[in-house]
């Protein structure tokens, strides 16, 4: 009974402490590591956060861009801090493809601890203004009709492997152009050179309103408030083409879920606020703010999406 008793106390201690802990955060500065550079919708979430929490927790929030590497330059900064006040913030896109991409990393999922949603990035299909088209459906009939003629990028890591997914699943032959720089695909797509990029819409919003570029889907599961008139992949009668671009905060492995939850309400309650809202929703986000858990589920869903596209690419 005694050891009972000592064992009771000793995990009301532990919670109590854990508690206490998370109430008392942060004691110094907290970092958020970003894989993209200054300006991007990243950022300049990011920062908007930055400032509404540093407000509310007294204590500095410093954004650190890390762009590079496929995100792996920011991945292993924030895993080699080892410190609960050292966070990620990123797009998950460009890791759930990791597995797939690289033969070895030098990190483990495990290390992403997710904290809370933040928004879905605007991922949209453009196609030059000048080609002949106007639907999904038209877009998937020319590439069938002309086989290995229509040229196609994506942004990469799992974005660019769900379009291969898909244009494998709609037996659609079309040459893959690998580019390094999102700008030059978007640059080539408004001058003809390729027909079909899959990309954050704030990439393309500028060549969009210019008249060069005309989008033809989302590859988001809902529609954007933003661009109510343009449909959904899923809608269009294109399910495999269909990936969020969710983008949230991720903690370090021993973060304790109190600490966790305190974050994850704090970032909730910032982004709802209705002046960093319309400022995402202007970067070409959906704002939805959510849970540690709903942000796991989604990013396991991702997973498994990314994966099947792999198979999907592979005939399999």
């Amino acid at each position: 009974m005694r050891r009972i008793l000592l064992a009771a106390g000793l995990i009301a201690c532990s919670i109590f402490s854990a508690q206490a802990q998370a109430q008392n955060w942060p004691q110094r500065p907290v970092t958020m590591i970003l894989p993209l550079g200054p300006g991007s919708g990243v950022d300049i979430s990011a920062r908007l956060l930055a400032e509404k929490l540093s407000a509310k927790w007294g204590k500095p929030v410093v954004v650190e861009n890390r762009p590079g590497g496929d995100a792996i330059v920011a991945i292993n900064a924030f895993v080699a801090a080892q410190d609960d006040h050292t966070f990620l913030m990123a797009p998950t896109s460009t890791f759930t493809a990791h597995p797939i991409v690289h033969a070895k990393l030098p990190y483990e999922p495990e290390d992403l601890v997710p904290i809370a949603r933040v928004s879905n990035t605007i991922v949209a299909v453009g196609v030059p203004a000048s080609l002949n088209v106007n639907s999904m459906a038209d877009l998937v009939k020319m590439a069938r009709e002309k086989p290995g003629q229509l040229n196609s990028a994506g942004t990469a890591g799992a974005v660019d492997l769900v379009l291969a997914g898909f244009l494998k699943t709609e037996k659609a032959e079309v040459t893959k152009v690998p580019y390094k720089d999102g700008v030059q695909a978007l640059n080539d797509l408004s001058e003809g050179r390729i027909q079909i990029y899959a990309a954050a819409y704030a990439i393309m919003r500028p060549q969009v309103e210019a008249g060069k570029v005309k989008v033809l889907a989302l590859t988001n599961n809902e529609r954007a408030p933003s661009l109510p008139n343009v449909p959904t992949a899923a809608e269009a009668g294109y399910p495999s083409l269909s990936i969020d671009g969710l983008v949230g905060l991720f903690g370090p492995r021993k973060i304790s879920p109190e600490l966790r939850d305190r974050i994850a309400n704090d970032v909730v309650e910032a982004v709802r606020d209705p002046a960093v809202t319309q400022r995402l929703t202007l970067t070409g986000q959906i704002v939805r703010p959510g849970t540690a858990k709903e942000f796991a589920a989604e990013i396991a869903e991702q997973r498994k999406r990314v994966n099947e596209s792999v198979q999907a690419a592979k005939g399999k």
